[in-house]
């Protein structure tokens, strides 16, 4: 599994976690510094393929053209 879908996955699980609120107040702010850490991290990961999609996409004269690149949910 490649870095972003695993930090993702990380991120989710402490996302479900922490909206349970069972857990003791360190234990939910040491849960939140780690997803803050991962939310950063899948940030990073997409910002560099956003850069590559753009880098990638060429007007229809060969030239390069900088598009915005939108995800489908």
């Amino acid at each position: 599994m490649a870095k972003f879908e695993e930090s993702l996955k990380k991120l989710e699980n402490i996302v479900s976690q922490l909206e349970e609120g069972d857990l003791p107040l360190e234990e939910s702010l040491k849960l939140f510094e780690e997803g803050i850490g991962l939310s950063a991290t899948c940030k990073q990961e997409l910002d560099a393929a956003e850069g590559k999609v753009e880098m990638l996409v060429k007007q229809r004269d060969g030239s390069q053209k900088t598009e915005p690149f939108l995800a489908s949910n």
